[in-house]
C-alpha cells in the first residue's frame, strides 16, 4: 500500500467515524472553504482542517457518484461570460458569485378578471454547466455553495417547503408548515430559511382597466396594490427543519402584494420592504419590530446588492445621465454618496470592489439591459450576458438569481 492509499484510507475512516449530519451542513462547509481560499489562508493548520472537512462532506454530497468537477467550481476566481446569450444557456459567474438560476414569468388566466403570475425557472445543471428548464416549482431560492435549493410547489400558498439537492434533482426532505408559504429565502450563511406566509397567493393578478404596457389594448393583468395578504413568517433551521411561526401585522396599504421577508446582512434579524416611512422594517426572530441596524439604515431591497462584504459601502440607486449610466455607492451610516460606479442597477457584490449589475447602452431603452461586471474606481465594464428583450413584464424577459459558489 503506497502513501496515497494510506492517506485515502485514513480519511475514509475519519469520515465514517463522524456522526450523521443533517442536510445543509455540506453547503456551509464548502462555502467556508471558498471564503478561506479567497482570503488566502494558507497556514498548515487551515490546510489540515480543509482536508478533513472535504473528507466528511464528499459522502454527504454525492456518495461517490460524482468524480468530475462541478460546473460551479470551474475557474473559481475568474470570469465566465456569455455576452451573446439571452436568456443564458451556459454558466455565468464572476469570482465567488454565479448565476445559479433565472426565471421568466407569464400570467395564467383563472377567470375572466383574474390570473396568477407563474414563474418558469432555469436551474444550473452542475454536470453540464447549462441552465435547464423546470416547471415543477412556483418559487426557488439557492443556498450558498449551490448544492441545495429551497422550493415551493405550484398553487401558492404552499403547505410544505422542499429542500432540493441540486446535484441529483431530488427533494431530500419536505418541511411541513401549518401556515401557507409564498416565498422562501436563505440566510447569508446558509444555516436558516425565512419563509413568508400569506393567506392568498401573492402572485394573483387582476385585469387592468387601462392599457398598462402601451400596446393599444386593455388586456393586461396587474397586482392589486394596497391589498396585501401577508400574515407573518417562519424562521427555519435548515439542518433540523425546525422553526416557529410569527404573526406580523402591517397595514396592507404599506405593502406590495408580494412583500417577502429576508435576513439582515449578519443573519441576526428579519427585514421587509414597506412602501412608507424608511422603506424597510426589521424584526427579531420572534416577530417583534426592532430598530434598523446602524449599517443597514440606507439599504433598500430595490437596490439588490445591499451591503458590501466588508460592510463599508451600500449599493444605492441610479445616478447616471442620458449619455452614461451609473449607480451610487453610499456610506452605510450616513447615506452620503462615497462614489459612483458604472451600471444601471446594482444586483450583487462579487467582492469588496466588484459588482454584477444590469446596464444599458447609453441613450437606449431602459429595459434593453444586460448583465455586466463593474469595478469601483474603473471605467471597465465586462459584459456577462446578452441584452434582455421587450419592456418590463414582456414574455421572455428573465430575472437572475445569484448565489455564492
Amino acid at each position: 500500500m503506497n502513501a496515497d492509499e494510506l492517506v485515502r484510507d485514513s480519511l475514509r475512516e475519519q469520515a465514517a467515524a463522524q456522526p450523521a449530519l443533517g442536510p445543509g451542513f455540506a453547503e456551509r462547509v464548502l462555502t467556508v472553504r471558498r471564503r478561506r481560499r479567497t482570503r488566502a489562508l494558507a497556514s498548515a493548520a487551515a490546510a489540515t482542517v480543509a482536508v478533513v472537512a472535504v473528507a466528511v462532506a464528499v459522502p454527504l454530497l454525492d456518495s461517490g457518484k460524482h468524480d468530475v468537477r462541478l460546473a460551479s467550481e470551474l475557474n473559481p476566481s475568474g470570469i465566465i461570460a456569455h455576452p451573446g446569450q439571452t436568456p443564458p444557456r451556459d454558466l455565468i459567474a464572476a469570482g465567488d458569485v454565479a448565476l445559479a438560476a433565472y426565471y421568466t414569468s407569464s400570467n395564467v388566466k383563472q377567470t375572466d378578471d383574474r390570473a396568477v403570475g407563474d414563474r418558469t425557472y432555469r436551474l444550473l445543471d452542475q454536470k453540464t454547466g447549462t441552465y435547464v428548464k423546470t416547471t415543477r416549482w412556483s418559487f426557488i431560492d439557492i443556498a450558498p455553495g449551490m448544492r441545495t435549493a429551497a422550493v415551493l410547489e405550484k398553487n401558492l400558498p404552499a403547505k410544505r417547503i422542499g429542500l432540493l439537492d441540486l446535484l441529483t434533482g431530488e427533494v431530500e426532505r419536505w418541511i411541513p408548515v401549518s401556515h401557507g408559504v409564498g416565498g422562501v429565502e436563505f440566510s447569508p450563511d446558509g444555516s436558516k430559511l425565512v419563509a413568508t406566509t400569506y393567506s392568498k397567493n401573492p402572485d394573483l393578478r387582476y385585469r387592468a382597466d387601462y392599457d398598462s404596457d402601451g400596446d393599444g389594448k386593455n388586456n393586461d393583468w396587474m397586482p392589486q396594490f394596497g391589498q396585501s395578504n401577508r400574515t407573518g413568517f417562519y424562521v427555519v433551521d435548515v439542518t433540523s427543519g425546525k422553526g416557529s411561526w410569527n404573526e406580523v401585522t402591517k397595514p396592507s396599504d404599506a405593502l406590495n402584494p408580494r412583500e417577502d421577508f429576508a435576513f439582515s446582512h449578519d443573519s441576526k434579524l428579519i427585514c421587509s420592504g414597506i412602501t412608507t416611512e424608511s422603506h424597510m422594517q426589521y424584526y427579531d426572530f420572534a416577530g417583534n419590530e426592532v430598530a434598523q441596524p446602524a449599517n443597514e439604515k440606507y439599504v433598500h431591497r430595490f437596490d439588490g446588492a445591499g451591503l458590501s462584504p466588508d460592510g463599508k459601502l451600500v449599493a444605492g440607486g441610479y445616478a447616471g445621465t442620458d449619455k452614461k449610466s451609473a449607480s451610487e455607492l453610499l456610506d452605510p451610516y450616513t447615506g452620503k454618496r462615497v462614489t459612483k460606479v458604472n451600471g444601471q442597477q446594482l444586483l450583487s457584490w462579487v467582492d469588496d470592489k466588484r459588482l454584477i449589475a444590469w446596464d444599458i447602452t447609453p441613450g437606449s431603452n431602459e429595459f434593453h439591459n444586460r448583465l455586466v461586471l463593474v469595478t469601483i474606481g474603473s471605467d471597465k465594464v465586462v459584459p456577462l450576458s446578452g441584452f434582455r428583450k421587450g419592456n418590463d413584464g414582456a414574455a421572455g424577459r428573465w430575472t437572475p438569481l445569484f448565489a455564492e459558489r
